[in-house]
C-alpha cells in the first residue's frame, strides 16, 4: 500500500464501525450513480440509443471509480477526527498525573448520576468516599515533589483498584481523591473504604531506597433519596475531618436521608 495511503488506514475498526463505513460509502456511491444517470439521460435522451447507453455506462462508470474512494477518505477522515475528538475529552477531563477524573469532571458525572432521578418516587442510594493521604506534606518536605508525585500515583493506583467498573474515582485536588459508589449501602460504602485504606497501608513506597510507610484518612457518606454533589462533599470532608483528628490511617463514615440529616445544616469545618 502507498505511503499517502497508509496513514489512512492506520488505524482497526470494530465490526460494527466498518459495517457502518462500508454502508455509508456504497449509498453515496450509489446516489452518486443515480444523480449522474439521471443528468446523462435528460441530457443524452434525444441523441440515438448507441450514444445513450454508452454516455449511461461511462457516468456510472465515473461515478463508481471516483465517488467511491473519495467517499471512503471523507469518512475515514471523518472517523479519525470523531476519535480524536474524543480522545481531546477525556484529556479535559482528567487529572494528567493520577489518570483519575480531575475535580470539575468527577463532580459533573456525580450530579447527573444524582440528577437522572430527580423527581422519581423512587428512592435511590449510593456513597461518597473522601480519601486524603497522610502526612503528604512530609513526603515533599523530605524527598522532593517528584516522590510526592509518586506516592500520589500509587494511592490512586489502589483507589482505582479496590472499586467497581461503574464507580468513579476523581482527584479533587492536591493530595484529596474522591470516590462516588452508585447503588452502594453503609455495609458496601465501608468495605470499599477498608479495602482502600488497608491497600495503600500495605504498597511499597521508597524514595530514594528507604521505605516510607504511606496511609489514607477516608471520610464518607452513605444516603438515601435525592442529593447534591456540594450536599454529599460537605458531609463526607466533615467526616474525613474526624478521621483526622482521630490520628489519622483510619475510616469514618456515616448514613443519611435527605430531609432528616442534621448534616446538611451544618457548615463546613
Amino acid at each position: 500500500m502507498p505511503e499517502a495511503l497508509r496513514g489512512i488506514f492506520d488505524f482497526s475498526l470494530s465490526r460494527l464501525a466498518a459495517s457502518r463505513l462500508f454502508r455509508w460509502t456504497v449509498l453515496g456511491t450509489l446516489w452518486c450513480v443515480v444523480v449522474s444517470s439521471s443528468y446523462e439521460y435528460l441530457w443524452r435522451s434525444g441523441l440515438g440509443d448507441l450514444q445513450f447507453t454508452h454516455g449511461l455506462a461511462g457516468a456510472v462508470a465515473l461515478s463508481v471509480i471516483l465517488a467511491g474512494p473519495i467517499l471512503l477518505f471523507l469518512v475515514l477522515k471523518l472517523r479519525e477526527l470523531g476519535i480524536a475528538n474524543q480522545r481531546l475529552g477525556v484529556v479535559a477531563s482528567t487529572d494528567s498525573l493520577t489518570a483519575c477524573l480531575n475535580r470539575g469532571s468527577f463532580s459533573e458525572k456525580v450530579d447527573l448520576q444524582l440528577g437522572e432521578h430527580s423527581g422519581k418516587s423512587k428512592r435511590i442510594k449510593g456513597a461518597l468516599l473522601i480519601i486524603d493521604a497522610d502526612h503528604f506534606k512530609a513526603i515533599n518536605d523530605t524527598y522532593g515533589h517528584d516522590h510526592g508525585d509518586e506516592a500520589l500515583r500509587i494511592i490512586a493506583a489502589e483507589i482505582r483498584g479496590q472499586v467497581r467498573k461503574g464507580d468513579l474515582v476523581g482527584r479533587l485536588g492536591g493530595e484529596e481523591f474522591g470516590v462516588f459508589l452508585p447503588g452502594a449501602s453503609q455495609q458496601n460504602a465501608v468495605a470499599v473504604a477498608e479495602r482502600i485504606r488497608r491497600a495503600v497501608n500495605e504498597m511499597s513506597f521508597r524514595p530514594r531506597g528507604t521505605h516510607h510507610p504511606l496511609s489514607v484518612s477516608v471520610g464518607g457518606v452513605s444516603f438515601e433519596d435525592q442529593l447534591e454533589f456540594v450536599e454529599l462533599y460537605r458531609i463526607a470532608d466533615r467526616r474525613l475531618y474526624q478521621a483526622k483528628n482521630g490520628g489519622r490511617n483510619r475510616i469514618e463514615l456515616t448514613h443519611v436521608q435527605a430531609y432528616d440529616s442534621n448534616d446538611l445544616r451544618q457548615p463546613l469545618h
